[in-house]
């Protein structure tokens, strides 16, 4: 066989840019979980890739591509039949391998950021080992390796069904049975907002995943040796990006007549669903088709998340189903409607008739069915045996340290802290204290000696006020002569719970509040002055101005020179 170096090269970048998808995936769902999770996401982003190469060598090429049945390839471990008829022209098999190889690890990771951050790390190893073992390769056998639904005419050109909605529904089901996370409901079923802790990681692992669905889709054409498979391949680059772009456009459309303000993490959320459409037909349909799937994609995709999160109940942190289940299922059947019959039969609105569109509904009706028989066996096996849900201890400690010994992910680094609770009737109930300390022992009462006749007297000043007003409480506080000052960032509560906000269609309980805490202490300047002008610099009629506490400073001590008192306080040589 004649090798071409020009589709060999293309096959293997493309290969790897899929590959580096991993890393778009991790920094996605890390960032949309919470930070004592982290570690846990990166291990599992890790693993599902690791533990699927071997598996897929081992038995998934085999029952993908081997020359079985029309429902199941054959079994060849370590690769070493004949696959001549089904390799790309000028392809050799290892190039081909390592490419499927990558698209498998694919589905298996979209499925660990709906179940993050309550699945137990051994059960995850096992369910992402059946996926690479069975799961994706038979129903990838279907459509991509001359099975059924190929011969029918079915048309997924890079897996907005074998790959995509394939790892969804297993997502979908997966979070069903595991439950969704400790403190998500309330007791009436109502959705509390567990906001994810790092948004620059979710943003970062987007745009990584959307230059690498340029691989992901691109070199699906598996070949750049002929002016037909070139024109494709700019078709399939210009439609995937295409798409993506509307999807988030319509996305920031949608929320912010929804929500009154545009979703960030849901807009993010929407190019992957406008990538994941696409996927299907991004080579069989026009750039008008391409831009309507995008548009479609991103009004779907906020009434999904919304759907899944207040009526099912399915707890999903990242929106993987909602992204890849879901908008994966409608990109293939609008690939029936969209399709030009360049490469695929004409589709319903470019005078193809039913039949295609019928052969599409009836690949992701059968696929989405296989998927979830046989997921929902593997994960109640799983929850039966080694269990699939970490401990209610566990879950609230973060599974970094309790999977994984992990004390942080973040070593010095500060994290908000995490405020959810196992149980709100157990958060509000008074703390009992034991112990056999008298109250006047274990609460001891001093009194502040009263300062020396003729000695300068020092007075602290803590100033609680709004981040935006700080500039301008720095500059007047200058201006009076004040030359020292401690600012720490501190997150409280008081009259202000804040105006209500939307983080992903669900109102966030806002309990603690950012501000900035300025802390001044003073000797000649007068107290009054001090207050009257922050008072002027920082009233703006509106909950949440701030406040002001006053207090005796009984001595001031510089530790550089030993000086105390009124000297200590003066900065001169």
């Amino acid at each position: 066989m004649m090798y071409s170096p020009v589709n060999t090269i293309w096959v293997l970048v493309g290969a790897a840019l899929v590959f580096f998808m991993q890393a778009g995936f991790s920094l996605c769902e890390a960032g949309f979980t919470r930070a004592k999770n982290t570690g846990n996401i990166l291990m599992k982003n890790l693993m599902d890739f690791c533990i699927g190469t071997p598996a897929f060598w081992l038995v998934g090429f085999g029952v993908m591509f081997g020359s079985g049945t029309v429902f199941f390839g054959s079994f060849d471990p370590l690769i070493l039949g004949d696959y001549s008829n089904i390799l790309p022209a000028g392809v050799p098999l290892w190039a081909f391998a390592i490419f499927q190889t990558v698209f498998c690890a694919t589905s298996a990771t979209i499925v660990s950021g709906a179940m993050a951050e309550r699945t137990k790390f051994s059960a995850y190893c096992i369910y992402s080992a059946a996926i690479s073992l069975i799961i994706y390769p038979i129903s990838g056998h279907w459509i991509w390796g001359g099975g059924w639904l190929s011969a029918l005419g079915f048309h997924d050109f890079a897996g907005s069904t074998a790959v995509h909605m394939v790892g969804g529904i297993c997502a979908m089901i997966g979070a069903a049975i595991l439950g969704p996370r400790i403190g998500k409901y309330d007791k009436n079923g109502k959705p509390h907002a567990i906001l994810g802790h790092n948004l620059t990681f979710a943003a970062l692992g987007v745009f990584i995943l959307w230059f690498c669905w340029f691989g992901f889709n691109g070199a699906s054409t598996v070949g750049m040796d002929s002016d037909a498979l070139m024109e494709t391949a700019g078709r399939v680059f210009f439609n995937t990006n295409l798409s993506a772009a509307v999807a988030c456009c319509t996305t920031l459309v949608v929320t912010w007549l929804r929500y009154r303000k545009p979703d960030v993490s849901m807009t993010y959320n929407a190019a992957l669903a406008g990538l994941v459409g696409i996927t299907a037909g991004c080579d069989a349909v026009n750039p008008l088709g391409a831009a309507v799937i995008g548009l479609l994609c991103g009004i779907v995709i906020v009434f999904a998340v919304e759907f899944f999160d207040k009526i099912a109940k399915i707890d999903d942190p990242v929106g993987a189903v909602s992204v890849h289940c879901v908008c994966g299922a409608l990109g293939t059947i609008l690939t029936g409607f969209f399709a030009t019959g360049v490469t695929t039969e004409k589709g319903l609105f470019y005078g193809g008739g039913f039949h295609f569109l019928g052969v599409q509904l009836l690949g992701v009706l059968s696929v989405a069915a296989y998927v979830a028989i046989v997921i929902s066996i593997v994960f109640l096996c799983i929850k039966h045996t080694i269990g699939l849900r970490a401990d209610k201890e566990d879950e609230l400690l973060g599974l970094d340290v309790s999977e994984h010994g992990l004390l942080t992910a973040y070593a010095g680094f500060a994290m908000l802290p995490d405020t959810m609770v196992a149980d709100e009737d157990a958060a509000a109930a008074p703390v009992t204290v034991v112990g056999n300390v008298p109250v006047a022992e274990a609460v001891p009462v001093q009194k502040i000696p009263s300062f020396e006749s003729g000695k300068p007297k020092f007075t602290k000043v803590e100033i609680i006020c709004r981040e935006s007003r700080f500039e301008a409480l720095k500059a007047a506080m200058m201006e009076l002569g004040i030359t020292g000052m401690t600012v720490s960032h501190v997150l409280g509560c008081g009259a202000q719970k804040g105006k209500p906000e939307y983080y992903r269609g669900v109102p966030v309980e806002v309990n603690l509040l950012s501000k900035v805490q300025v802390e001044i202490v003073i000797s000649k300047i007068p107290v009054r002055s001090v207050i009257e002008t922050a008072k002027k610099v920082l009233y703006t009629g509106h909950i949440g101005d701030g406040k002001i506490f006053v207090s005796d400073v009984e001595n001031v001590v510089k530790v550089r020179t030993g000086e105390e008192g009124y000297d200590a306080l003066q900065d001169v040589e």
